[in-house]
């Protein structure tokens, strides 16, 4: 009952490893002489953008960074709102913000600029000296 199970099984193990190991000699014959006709010289490649030097930053660097509060007029009632707004940093660290797109309800966007004035950041940096940059910030007010 099990003799045709166990010799079929037998066989396939058999020819299986018979496969594979003439498959291994086979890539190991001949790998070193195909990779060789694979490698290609490529021109000088220029990269335009971003700087990618590692003494640039793309930005003002945040120390400080309290978020709004839901203000007592909206507090309980379900929300989904949001606002983005610009903040500009000098290289003196000043802060200064500007709303890009104001939140649905004017009490939310009186918390959240009221937040983002108390934002501290380090200037942005151009190698080592301070220069004036911004960032975009998106405010998601949601409740449930």
């Amino acid at each position: 009952m099990f003799a045709p199970y166990l010799l079929g099984w037998l066989l396939v193990s058999l020819s299986l490893g018979l496969t594979l190991s003439l498959a291994a000699e086979g890539d190991r014959a001949t790998h070193e002489s195909d990779h060789a006709e694979d490698v290609i010289t490529l021109p000088e490649v220029h990269v335009h953008g971003l700087p990618l030097n590692k003494d640039q930053q793309l930005g003002p660097v945040p120390k400080f960074t309290p978020w709004p509060a839901i203000p007592a007029s909206l507090d309980g009632k379900p929300l989904d709102d949001w606002m983005k707004a610009r903040v500009l940093v000098s290289k003196e660290s000043k802060v200064d913000v500007v709303v890009l797109e104001p939140a649905k309800h004017r009490e939310l966007t009186i918390a959240a600029l009221a937040a983002l004035k108390q934002w501290r950041f380090d200037p942005q940096m151009r190698g080592d000296e301070a220069v004036d940059g911004d960032l975009t910030v998106r405010i998601h007010f949601r409740t449930q």
